[in-house]
């Protein structure tokens, strides 16, 4: 369902900045030169109170972006990142498809109410997996509790860093239209190792019932799934027969670990089918895509993964190509 994101826009902004400081674009300790447009962001919003023309740490305005929710911030480091605003929203927008949000358009960095912004529960818990998963050195600053900048301290708005110690992030909203939202990341250790789960809260009446419903969400889901370990990364998961290359079958599997997510006590009744389009003719790329994964549970289909070629197949010789021609005919 569409809804306002209100504050949690500012994650979308969070993950460009931080893909910016991974590909060398920005450093952490850089000084961005507040602008006026900055400084002026909707007056009684939240802010971090950077003033114009005043340098500010890259490092400084993340905090302020993340900890103290500031608009501002977001303002000074889309400016940092694309040039203007209008350019950072683009990188926004296409961001969002490439992660396969379907359902969400971004039109400003900070998510203060407009039209044209809008997402789901479902697109911002891609949208936060990723975060987590792809900048694990920068994720630590979402479990801050506090920021002091400008001799101005502000608290972190997510209760849950209180209240569980397992919770180490991610970020509030709060509109009118919005109501109070919350995405919360708890990692707890389990018997199957390290586990975290993520909950998505939006359109509640008040920081307290956010909060309470989040930890009830996030209890729930520690208390009645597992991660069932599939297949590690690198694993031959199988050997089909190819044609045509300088051997006669290629390894297929998965370049990371796979695991997949069932309701406790299913995971006895997880079944797994390889589809793939045969023959197989070389030339094979390494990586390259060979069929899916289809997983089952009791015959009802949960997920789809893509397997891949372990390995490179060249061609074969003339001849080798000539007579798996002549057997291909009779197959």
């Amino acid at each position: 369902m569409r809804i306002e994101p209100a504050s949690l826009t500012k994650l979308m902004t969070t993950y460009l900045a931080f893909e910016a400081i991974h590909n060398k674009k920005l450093d952490p300790n850089q000084m961005i030169t507040v602008s006026v447009a900055a400084w002026k962001v909707e007056g009684d919003s939240s802010k971090m109170f950077i003033e114009p023309r005043v340098p500010v740490s890259v490092n400084d305005l993340l905090y302020g972006l993340i900890v103290q929710s500031g608009n501002d911030a977001a303002v000074a480091l889309a400016e940092a990142v694309a040039g203007t605003e209008e350019n950072f929203v683009g990188l926004m927008n296409r961001e969002a498809e490439s992660m396969g949000m379907k359902d969400s358009h971004f039109s400003n960095p900070h998510g203060l109410p407009s039209p044209e912004t809008y997402t789901t529960a479902h697109d911002l818990s891609v949208l936060a997996t990723h975060l987590a998963n792809d900048f694990p050195d920068l994720y630590k600053i979402f479990g801050t509790k506090s920021f002091t900048y400008n001799k101005i301290t502000q608290p972190n708005r997510n209760r849950l860093l209180w209240l569980d110690p397992t919770v180490d992030g991610m970020k509030t909203g709060h509109t009118q239209a919005a109501g109070f939202c919350l995405i919360a990341t708890s990692k707890r250790t389990t018997p199957a190792g390290d586990r975290r789960l993520i909950s998505v809260v939006l359109g509640t009446v008040s920081d307290q019932v956010r909060s309470q419903e989040s930890q009830k969400l996030l209890n729930w889901g520690f208390q009645n799934f597992d991660d069932v370990k599939l297949f590690a990364k690198g694993q031959a998961v199988a050997t089909p027969e190819i044609w045509k290359g300088t051997q006669n079958t290629v390894k297929i599997g998965f370049t990371h670990d796979v695991y997949v997510t069932v309701q406790r006590g299913m995971a006895g009744k997880l079944k797994s089918v390889i589809d793939r389009k045969d023959p197989l003719v070389a030339p094979v790329q390494e990586n390259s895509k060979i069929g899916t994964v289809k997983l089952t549970v009791d015959g009802q289909s949960i997920e789809e993964l893509p397997i891949v070629a372990l390995e490179q197949i060249n061609q074969a010789s003339v001849f080798g190509r000539a007579w798996d021609s002549v057997r291909l005919l009779f197959k």
